[in-house]
């Protein structure tokens, strides 16, 4: 485990640590970034559905009514495809049967979910050396380990640690881990070694396998209220699940290079 100094890119940045405000030209580029390729989905879904419905691509067979065709098509068939097959798929990624049906820490805050996902990955790692990454994890921390330049084309100011830092090893409950340099969940537990629940977003849980593997698994659960619901569907579902899909992938990149003696890129 490297604990030496910190490199220049493992440094926060002191301007964008906590608390600030950001400008409205942040706020908005924020939003088209979070919101943008969803809404975009959503339009895309919308006109193929309708282009099916009134057989608009069907009566016209020239010109670019044929070309459009397959989109039409395709977009009509989207909604079905993510609900029976995408959806059910990335909700569950990478967990076994046992992993998704198993009481983990934090299930108690949401106890009846309208969406819950469980997601996991296997590091190849000792469980001490793959919690020490996730421990660190933060906007004025470790970041994420995800895709830090889209983390910051919405504004986030993200830098991802490519080493284990002691002084980034523990929280407090009710502290905020910071998404952005303005908001982020705050700690609702946080077990050494085990387990950090974070407010309205969910469980990291690791799990020893043997003395040299580790399961890492993310749970997540949405309330069931109306206007919760149509928000995480209809904009932050897709998005949600690449973000974290790349964080479990790259806190496993990070934890298996280390314990190999390379450094992580």
């Amino acid at each position: 485990m490297s604990t030496g100094p910190a490199e220049a890119h493992d440094q926060p940045n002191e301007a964008s640590r906590t608390g600030e405000n950001p400008s409205v030209t942040e706020i908005v580029r924020g939003m088209g970034v979070l919101l943008g390729p969803s809404l975009l989905l959503g339009l895309f879904v919308v006109w193929g559905t309708r282009a099916v419905m009134t057989g608009w691509v069907f009566r016209r067979r020239e010109g670019l009514a044929r070309l459009l065709r397959p989109l039409a098509i395709l977009g009509a068939a989207f909604p079905w495809a993510y609900a029976f097959a995408i959806r059910p798929w990335h909700l569950r990624w990478g967990a076994t049967d046992e992993e998704v049906e198993k009481l983990l820490p934090g299930d108690e805050l949401v106890p009846d979910p309208g969406i819950e996902s469980t997601r996991a990955i296997t590091v190849n790692a000792p469980v001490e050396e793959v919690w020490a990454w996730l421990a660190q994890v933060g906007q004025d921390r470790g970041g994420f380990y995800s895709y830090e330049w889209l983390e910051n084309l919405a504004g986030a100011r993200m830098r991802n640690a490519d080493r284990i830092h002691l002084e980034w090893q523990h929280r407090e409950v009710g502290e905020t881990v910071f998404l952005h340099p303005a908001t982020g969940p705050k700690v609702a537990s946080f077990e050494p070694g085990r387990a950090m629940v974070l407010e309205g977003w969910g469980a990291f849980v690791v799990e020893p396998i043997d003395e040299r593997s580790t399961r890492v698994i993310l749970r997540s659960r949405t309330p069931k209220r109306l206007g919760m619901l149509l928000y995480y569907l209809l904009t932050i579902e897709i998005p949600h699940f690449i973000m974290e899909r790349r964080m479990l992938k790259g806190l496993k990149e990070r934890a298996e290079q280390t314990r190999e003696g390379r450094k992580p890129t």
